[in-house]
């Protein structure tokens, strides 16, 4: 998922951010090697990274909100699991259900 987020960016933020976080390149080798002020490839790597951030974001919003439904045999699975855990712990008793 981060290889295909990185593909999506803006190539101007993908080829600074692939640089300085993939290759591992200093700001400075970076501003060298695209010809770019430094102030430039820090920006463009800040920016690139808040782009990343927002884009994982909202696909694992997306993804989770789903992934955990509490509804029907599953909600029935879990009620009862909680259920035999504090009563093995002496939390409840059966009859403060």
């Amino acid at each position: 998922m981060l290889e295909r987020k990185i593909d999506e960016l803006p190539a101007q933020f993908r080829t600074v951010f692939v640089l300085r976080e993939i290759e591992e390149m200093s700001v400075e080798e970076t501003a060298q090697h695209l010809n770019l002020p430094p102030a430039t490839v820090r920006t463009r790597t800040f920016r690139a990274r808040a782009l990343l951030r927002e884009s994982l974001s909202r696909d694992l919003d997306v993804a989770t909100a789903n992934a955990f439904g509490f509804a029907g045999e599953r909600c029935d699975r879990i009620v009862a699991g909680v259920l035999a855990r504090l009563r093995a712990t002496k939390s409840i008793e059966p009859s403060d259900q």
